[in-house]
């Protein structure tokens, strides 16, 4: 079996010589016991933190001086770079992660091209320079080609679909780097086309494995994702908290200010609340083939909840009563917008998973249509006050859908 053939590696010998020694690269264990996130790829998030700190901060920037269009497309690509760079890894180490020598200083490069990607971030969304940022992604996709090529030559059955990976990966960083070279907006335009044909990439390989595609493990999986939600959330509340201690400085504390940060926190905890209590685990589990929808749909999940942060940022700094209502409405819909789309994609991902909680989706679309409205009318209410009442109607969803969850519970419960 796979897991003892990698069992076996990792008990094999002293601790220090097996991590200076170089193994065949096995498949994991899809059914594997105690499976959990390693230092290592705990090591690989951290280094994500700066680049969605950068992406927050310069859609803040963006969206306060009025350049919305630029705000909203810029963030989008660049989002998608940091998502998709690390969608890539995680899903590999879930499959592949034998821990040797080779693999730690391959991940040691991918590290290094996440920090080169992080320093791409700012010129990428005020000047649509994207050099930097494609240097530190092709670092990071030569190592992972290096990775599939040790994963064809360990495991025979999924060979086919790993020689494609590293192939198609190959072919795609070519065209970015041609990217770069290509006039506006032809340059914009190649961009989502390499976008496309990178999310392409994992449908097209996976046909070609034997036995169900590459072997990635779904609690696992959804641990990881877990995991870089709350480095999401993280940056929010990080971001949050420099705004209002600015605000406080500047403008002082005033009752603005007290309903942003309870409608902060209120939002921050719902989220929260709102995503692990509908753990996807189960559902992976049962069903492989929704991983791609799954997967793929937390592009949404994720960019909306580092767009929450630079809402939030908007708000505190609105809180001081601007004379302009235009200020208070630019706050209450960048705070809005984000909460509505991660309500209905995690609504819609969650029903996918669990079918059960369909059934729930037009009080999610209500109160996401509920959740707009507030924030469209931040500049009459206040962006005080229109945050707080945001806080308390996603306070409210979450609370209605564990009365829910109870009431399903009861019947199970009663039954011998």
């Amino acid at each position: 079996m796979p897991a003892a053939e990698g069992s076996a590696d990792r008990s094999g010998g002293s601790r220090t010589s097996r991590r200076l020694r170089v193994f065949p690269m096995r498949p994991r264990d899809i059914d594997e016991k105690h499976r959990a996130s390693t230092p290592l790829e705990l090591l690989f998030d951290l280094s994500f933190v700066v680049a969605v700190s950068q992406a927050a901060d310069q859609l803040n920037a963006a969206l306060g001086a009025g350049h919305f269009h630029t705000a909203i497309q810029s963030y989008l690509l660049v989002f998608f770079a940091i998502w998709w760079a690390w969608v890539n890894f995680t899903w590999f180490a879930s499959a592949y992660d034998v821990d040797d020598l080779l693999y730690r200083l391959l991940t040691f490069v991918q590290i290094v091209g996440v920090l080169i990607l992080a320093a791409g971030v700012d010129s990428a969304f005020t000047a649509g320079n994207f050099t930097v940022m494609t240097i530190g992604y092709v670092v990071m996709r030569i190592a992972m080609v290096a990775q599939w090529l040790r994963a064809a030559a360990g495991d025979p059955a999924a060979r086919p679909a790993a020689l494609r990976y590293a192939a198609c990966i190959s072919i795609l960083q070519v065209g970015w780097v041609v990217r770069l070279f290509l006039p506006q907006p032809e340059a914009l335009w190649a961009f989502y086309a390499l976008g496309v044909g990178e999310m392409l990439v994992p449908s097209y390989a996976e046909q070609a494995a034997h036995g169900g595609g590459t072997p990635w493990h779904p609690g696992h999986i959804a641990e990881r994702y877990g995991l870089f939600t709350l480095i999401v959330l993280g940056e929010c509340i990080a971001a949050v908290t420099v705004a209002l201690h600015s605000a406080s400085l500047s403008h002082g504390v005033s009752a603005g200010l007290v309903a942003v940060v309870a409608g902060a926190v209120l939002l921050v905890f719902s989220v929260w609340w709102w995503y692990f209590e509908n753990p996807a685990e189960e559902g992976l589990r049962l069903s492989r083939q929704l991983a791609f929808v799954w997967g793929y749909g937390h592009y949404f999940v994720l960019g909306s909840l580092g767009a929450l942060g630079a809402g939030l940022q908007l708000a505190a700094a609105a809180s001081h009563g601007s004379p302009s209502s235009t200020t208070a409405t630019t706050a209450g819909l960048a705070v809005a917008v984000p909460v509505a789309a991660y309500l209905v994609v995690t609504g819609v991902l969650q029903g996918r998973l669990g079918p059960h909680w369909a059934g729930r989706l037009p009080v999610v679309g209500a109160s996401s249509v509920l959740v707009l409205v507030i924030g469209g009318l931040a500049g009459e209410l206040g962006v005080g006050v229109a945050t707080l009442l945001m806080g308390l109607v996603v306070a409210a969803l979450v609370a209605s859908d564990e009365l829910r969850r109870d009431v399903r519970r009861e019947p199970d419960a009663a039954m011998p």
